[in-house]
């Protein structure tokens, strides 16, 4: 039976070894609830990159450029980190550059995993349904906050750690406390993360929807992974196949 891990922080993964495994890379607010939604409005494909002058490099070659840093859209850019900007229509066919303070990078060290998946609320049903196709170990990935451990990419472990638990086994503790968080909170994510350190700097910049919509369940039937040099929609490429 294959085992769920979690790392709490990019920061921690030199303490993993990701060769064999499957990475679900989450950065609840907003960094990979927003290409959920990109993908679930039509995105051809998602190129993150680490830094803002590699994002803006790409606009040359016909992408659509978004940045975010501090929480807040980096200035020059087509768009920044809010879902709802990547819900009109604008993203449909195109390929998107994103870079962002914390959810690009944590997919960008996780590249020595056999497979990388793009997870958040929105799409958790289809992350849990991929994985246990996959059969292969698996480590959530917290973006975390520059670094450091955050609350909501904990109780996401916790959520993907609820659907796969019979079918996975713990691999050690931060898996159990993840899903004990997890329970305790589910009658009422946005109360449970009010007092969120990041919550709390997301509602200064008053996108208090953001936090609301991002913490909507199973919302999306879009699974973001990494193929080449970049993010595609596998079921919609299954779809395009078929």
């Amino acid at each position: 039976m294959p085992s769920i891990d979690v790392c709490f922080s990019p920061e921690l993964l030199h303490l993993y070894e990701l060769k064999g495994k499957a990475v679900v890379a989450v950065d609840i607010l907003r960094a990979t609830s927003t290409m959920v939604t990109a993908f679930a409005h039509g995105a051809k494909d998602i190129i993150p990159v680490m830094k803002l002058e590699e994002c803006q490099a790409y606009a040359a070659k016909g992408c659509l450029i978004a940045a975010e840093r501090d929480g807040v859209k980096a200035e020059g850019f087509d768009l920044g980190n809010s879902p709802f900007a990547y819900m009109n229509g604008n993203v449909q066919g195109r390929t998107i550059a994103i870079t962002t303070t914390n959810g690009t990078r944590a997919i960008h060290l996780s590249m020595e995993a056999d497979e990388i998946i793009v997870g958040s609320f929105l799409n958790l049903q289809a992350v849990a349904d991929h994985l246990k196709e996959l059969q292969l170990d698996v480590l959530v990935v917290c973006a975390g906050w520059k670094g450091k451990f955050n609350l909501e990419d904990t109780l996401y472990a916790g959520a993907l750690a609820e659907r796969l638990q019979d079918s996975f086994t713990f691999e050690n503790d931060a898996t159990l406390a993840s899903l004990h968080l997890y329970q305790a909170a589910k009658n009422d994510l946005a109360a449970f993360l009010r007092q969120s350190s990041h919550v709390r700097r997301l509602e200064n910049l008053e996108i208090h929807k953001d936090v609301e919509f991002c913490l909507l369940h199973d919302k999306y039937s879009v699974l973001p992974v990494w193929k080449g040099d970049r993010l595609i929609d596998l079921f919609a490429r299954k779809t395009i196949t078929a």
